[in-house]
């Protein structure tokens, strides 16, 4: 726990903080107005931090899409001396776009970015490509920090070669793979990608400067990857619980068969068989048949399933005798005679009975 009296001596310390000022306020006017710049500030002076006054240091650029490259840049002019006041110069777009190109974000975007981190201590507005003696003793410069790379204009190959002709440019380092150009080049290569994020957003097409076709092939394919989506969250979700819906089928199955032997086992087929056998009966020979009533114990009786409770198969109750061979000699067929054979049969039957 922390200690009552260090409690104490923190309750009245304010933690507020306030974005920087532009380089017409009134704050950053009286900070310009108490600086000393009649002595000039030498490297080695300003490194041991031995000098009276804070170290004004000046980073320029465009600072579109502020980013950590920016930040970091700025973190590492602030920190090239013990004691820093760093001013940043932001240029405007009608420069930036004549110099360089179109920016994503526009010149007021661009200082709000830069007011809100915390390195910096003064914002100016519209700054020069270029710096000269006068813009640097307007706001009393001591050193102006910057990526030693060249930077070439119309009139030099590299605009701060001056600054560091006089000892007063310091060196930052770039971070590498971080840069304004990186992000919209991303942007472009994933361009179909935010452009359908955007729509499912509620932007219309013409916020996005698209055809009224194209936006409805984009929310078709939005709808498509939802489904997609969908599908693949559902087969997951079926995956993880596999195991377990296995074993309940099993579980579930055991008990179906269990039940259905419980109904439908070799005792109780036998019972319905033996109760409706005498139904069977009755429907194959009703009393009014002419044939006698048959007992159903003489006739089918009674017999054990087989092992696989279904009941034996049994000839059927009625045969109709087969055909005598045509050498029985009491066999006699009603289409074999005519009145000739009747009488030839007469007249060998005379002859007969006087042989006799």
């Amino acid at each position: 726990m922390m200690p009552l009296e260090l409690r104490n001596d923190n309750k009245h310390t304010s933690s507020t903080c306030t974005e920087a000022p532009f380089s017409d306020d009134l704050q950053a006017i009286r900070n310009r107005e108490l600086c000393d710049y009649s002595q000039k500030i030498t490297y080695e002076m300003a490194l041991s931090g031995s000098f009276p006054r804070a170290v004004r240091v000046y980073a320029d650029g465009i600072y579109d899409l502020f980013h950590q490259g920016h930040a970091r840049q700025l973190l590492q002019a602030k920190n090239v001396f013990p004691n820093v006041y760093l001013i940043v110069g932001v240029c405007s777009d009608e420069l930036t776009h004549s110099k360089k190109g179109r920016t994503v974000m526009n010149e007021e975007e661009r200082y709000e970015a830069l007011r809100h981190c915390r390195y910096v201590d003064e914002i100016v507005r519209d700054a020069p490509w270029e710096l000269n003696e006068e813009y640097i003793e307007k706001h009393k410069i001591d050193f102006i920090a910057h990526d030693d790379i060249p930077y070439g204009s119309d009139s030099s190959n590299d605009i701060y070669a001056p600054w560091k002709a006089k000892g007063m440019f310091v060196a930052t380092q770039r971070t590498e793979g971080v840069s304004t150009s990186d992000i919209v080049a991303r942007i472009v290569r994933d361009y179909d990608i935010y452009v359908r994020r955007n729509l499912a957003r509620g932007y219309s097409a013409k916020d996005l400067n698209i055809s009224y076709l194209s936006e409805k092939k984009i929310r078709l394919q939005n709808k498509m990857h939802e489904l997609k989506d969908r599908g693949k969250r559902v087969m997951d979700t079926i995956g993880e619980r596999k195991d377990d819906m296995i074993a309940k089928w099993e579980e579930k199955s055991r008990e179906f068969i269990e039940n259905f032997l419980l109904l439908f086992g070799r005792e109780r087929l036998s019972n319905i068989w033996n109760e409706s056998k005498g139904k069977i009966l009755n429907a194959l020979s009703p009393p009014s048949s002419p044939f006698p009533p048959c007992s159903p114990s003489s006739s089918l009786g009674d017999f054990d399933f087989s092992e696989d409770g279904l009941p034996p198969i049994k000839s059927p109750r009625y045969e109709t005798p087969s055909p005598p061979s045509s050498s029985s000699k009491n066999y006699y067929s009603m289409n074999d005679y005519s009145d000739e054979d009747e009488d030839e049969g007469l007249e060998n039957a005379t002859k007969k009975e006087g042989k006799d």
